[in-house]
């Protein structure tokens, strides 16, 4: 592995949606990285010839070297053919299995960083894998307690205090302890990993208006405000609680280099608005870097060749700055 251009080990996701095909556009039109496919070496060739592509997927093994443009694949099989659009549940120990082996190969120094196509959580679920997301299963295979899904686009980074969870239970789960972590670990990671000499985090209320001074909700003032005081007091350049409604103002967003949200749809949404196709999705608090698209399966237009490979691209290009920078 050079120093220049490191290896980047792929898990295409959900074999039947369009994770494989958006892994070929994006070796055809971006030559320049060294790519090593987790996959079954057979669906990326199907899917190559659906496309058209004279792709050179070549089998690889620990101590094989990769070249640029390349695409090296180190085997795994499916339990069974996958279908364009209609996923089986029958796969989903194959969907899994290609992200503890990128893990294995990014741990090992085989690649300097992980990307991982969309997967589909329900039909791992169906499988009797509960499973809720990448976030938190790349956290239990590292071994890792705290870990933090962040979301960055051009203009604007969204960390989550919390991340995948119904409405109902977000408040009980955003405790000192939990807020705490997920402060720390996205300062520091914007320093470590990002080159951000002294972070700006602006960090979001709970409730609307910021809970109004306690008059539409207790946990700004009770739980959140002291956090971020606390913070503040040991130097740390933060902000908050901020009512969500205003946070998003371009004066506001200029003022910082990251927005903590306390969970999934209150400030996700803003930046897809803003950047969906090239946003990416990274993993902090990881033994290991860790990035991926910001989209899902797209099962209704997979095996047409129509996905776009923009979002693979931006999460690859992250992975690779990231891996230099450390």
């Amino acid at each position: 592995m050079t120093i220049d251009v490191p290896v980047l080990v792929i898990t295409p996701g959900e074999p039947s949606g369009i994770g494989p095909e958006i892994l070929l556009k994006l070796n055809r039109e971006h030559p320049e990285f060294r790519l090593l496919a987790v996959a079954d070496p057979a669906l990326l060739q199907q899917a190559a010839d659906r496309l058209g592509f004279n792709t050179g997927i070549t089998k690889w093994q620990p101590g094989k070297s990769i070249s640029a443009g390349q695409l090296a694949c180190l085997p795994t099989k499916l339990a069974r053919p996958a279908i364009p659009g209609q996923p089986t549940a029958e796969n989903a120990p194959y969907v899994l299995d290609t992200l503890r082996q990128a893990v294995r190969l990014v741990r090992l120094g085989h690649a300097a960083a992980m990307v991982t196509g969309p997967v589909l959580k329900g039909i791992i679920n169906q499988a009797g894998v509960p499973f809720t997301g990448h976030t938190e299963f790349l956290a239990d295979l590292a071994n890792t307690p705290r870990v933090v899904m962040m979301l960055t686009t051009p203009g604007l980074r969204v960390a989550l205090v919390t991340t995948h969870l119904p409405l109902r239970d977000v408040c009980a789960a955003i405790t000192t302890e939990k807020l705490e972590a997920v402060i720390q670990i996205t300062e520091t990671s914007l320093r470590q990993q990002f080159g951000i000499t002294r972070p700006r985090l602006q960090v979001l209320g709970l409730n609307p208006h910021a809970g109004e001074g306690g008059h539409l909700g207790e946990e700004d003032e009770q739980l959140i405000r002291p956090v971020i005081e606390q913070f503040r007091k040991h130097g740390m350049n933060i902000e908050g609680p901020v009512p969500a409604d205003t946070a998003f103002t371009p004066p506001r967003l200029a003022a910082c280099d990251v927005v903590v949200a306390m969970y999934h749809d209150q400030g996700l949404p803003v930046l897809k608005h803003l950047g969906f196709g090239q946003a990416v999705n990274i993993t902090l608090g990881l033994p290991f870097i860790r990035t991926s698209v910001d989209h899902g399966t797209a099962l209704d237009i997979a095996g047409t060749g129509q996905a776009s490979a923009t979002s693979l691209y931006q999460a690859v290009l992250c992975a690779q700055r990231m891996s230099q920078r450390r």
